[in-house]
């Protein structure tokens, strides 16, 4: 297979298009997607998860690019991202996803204006957190072809959805299942216990995400 030949296909239309039993036959303009090799991958927050999404980018033959609070000289250097200001991130991007954490500086970061400034066919995937999209202004420029798609995995109100959102075929909404596999969900639990583990023995547990919380302990403690 031609690395040229990567699409990205329509696999839940395409899933319901069949159990509806509407298939009646291959034809050469049906359900067609678009390709993502050669296309510009941009990654709104670049710390592990959006630096693992570029390592499997590459492999599509994509060029990436990210933008971060700072740049990630090491994330460039092992997935060849190229760092941009973040009204270059909107402005270049075909695949704009989402994997930055919420804080102020993210919380309602996409909205009206910045669904304006992508390109037409653009499609946004927000793996990160559901506060950083305002999802009304998303089922606007969805719904008026502002935008071309989004596939959406965290939601602002969550677990209730923007109702817009739901009426939208090129919305993709799933359920919060981005670290829904086995192998993923046994590691999590592990870690959480050895969290609780190093807690107990007044050590600080890995991947703490509120350090405020050791504010005045003695520094033999940490």
């Amino acid at each position: 297979m031609e690395p040229d030949t990567f699409s990205g296909q329509k696999v839940v239309e395409a899933d319901r298009f069949t159990r509806e039993g509407r298939f009646t036959g291959w034809s050469p303009t049906l359900l067609l997607g678009v390709n993502v090799y050669g296309k510009t991958l941009g990654i709104f927050g670049m710390g592990r998860i959006g630096t693992a999404v570029a390592k499997r980018a590459k492999g599509f033959g994509m060029s990436v690019i990210y933008h971060n609070r700072n740049p990630n000289p090491d994330g460039e250097v092992e997935t060849g991202a190229r760092y941009v200001e973040f009204e270059a991130l909107l402005r270049e991007s075909d695949f704009l996803v989402v994997t930055a954490p919420l804080n102020e500086g993210t919380r309602g970061r996409f909205g009206a204006p910045e669904f304006s400034t992508m390109k037409a066919d653009a499609v946004i995937v927000n793996v990160g957190r559901g506060q950083i999209i305002r999802e009304r202004e998303l089922a606007r420029a969805l719904r008026s072809g502002r935008i071309g798609g989004a596939g959406l995995d965290v939601f602002e109100r969550e677990p209730e959805i923007e109702g817009a959102l739901l009426e939208l075929p090129n919305a993709v909404l799933l359920p919060h299942i981005g670290s829904a596999s086995r192998e993923t969900r046994q590691i999590m639990a592990e870690m959480s216990i050895e969290s609780i583990e190093a807690a107990l023995r007044s050590a600080i547990p890995d991947n703490l995400v509120n350090p405020a919380v050791l504010e005045g302990r003695p520094s033999g403690d940490r």
